[in-house]
């Protein structure tokens, strides 16, 4: 499974936010890393503020150039709004869902449980973290799984679903992914229009 490897705190500090989750190299230095990070020319050409936007989606939802790419021009087929739509695609993704509904803390987590084959799609087992899921699916936790320690201990300390677009039913330890989110739904501080705009030359 292609993954982005190297360091978190790094990648936070480049775009100033916490990609990747809480980060204290964020708050400790809150200038971009590298030798010249403090004295660094603010003023960027129209390009490079595009082409980082992009960057920060590609991180956010762990997505790799030419994967990100792909999504990119499905979400270009698609009707409707091609910023919204290329959200709208991410979210979907399984890992992200797996994230979202509480499951695990992270977005790495999840893709590690889906790995792991600890995660299923309406009943059966999906080991693909970029698998889409569709309005109705249900996304649960394997039966042999359940009883396991850690995914007990990071469900009983999961908060309320804070997401319209997804149910979550604690006695069954499942959730059912309703409808695709609304742009002002999705809680990320991405400027999708940049990204369309760089795609778009």
């Amino acid at each position: 499974m292609a993954r982005y490897t190297g360091p978190k705190s790094k990648v936070a500090r480049k775009f100033n936010e916490p990609i990747f989750g809480p980060c204290k190299e964020l708050k400790r230095k809150s200038y971009p890393p590298g030798q010249h990070g403090r004295n660094r020319r603010r003023k960027q050409s129209e390009y490079a503020v595009q082409l980082q936007e992009k960057q920060k989606a590609k991180y956010t939802y762990g997505v790799l150039e030419r994967q990100f790419r792909n999504v990119f021009e499905k979400a270009a087929r698609k009707q409707g709004i091609t910023g919204t739509n290329l959200l709208q695609l991410l979210e979907s993704r399984l890992d992200n869902t797996v994230y979202r509904l509480g499951i695990s803390p992270t977005r790495r987590g999840a893709r590690q449980l889906i790995s792991h084959k600890h995660i299923t799609v309406n009943g059966q087992v999906v080991n693909i973290p970029s698998y889409s899921v569709r309005p109705g699916d249900i996304i649960g936790i394997n039966e042999k799984s359940k009883g396991r320690e850690f995914i007990k201990n990071t469900i009983e300390g999961r908060q309320t679903s804070r997401y319209s677009w997804l149910e979550w039913d604690s006695s069954q330890m499942q959730g059912k992914y309703l409808t695709l989110p609304e742009r002002e739904e999705i809680p990320e501080n991405i400027k999708e229009q940049l990204i369309v705009e760089l795609y778009s030359k």
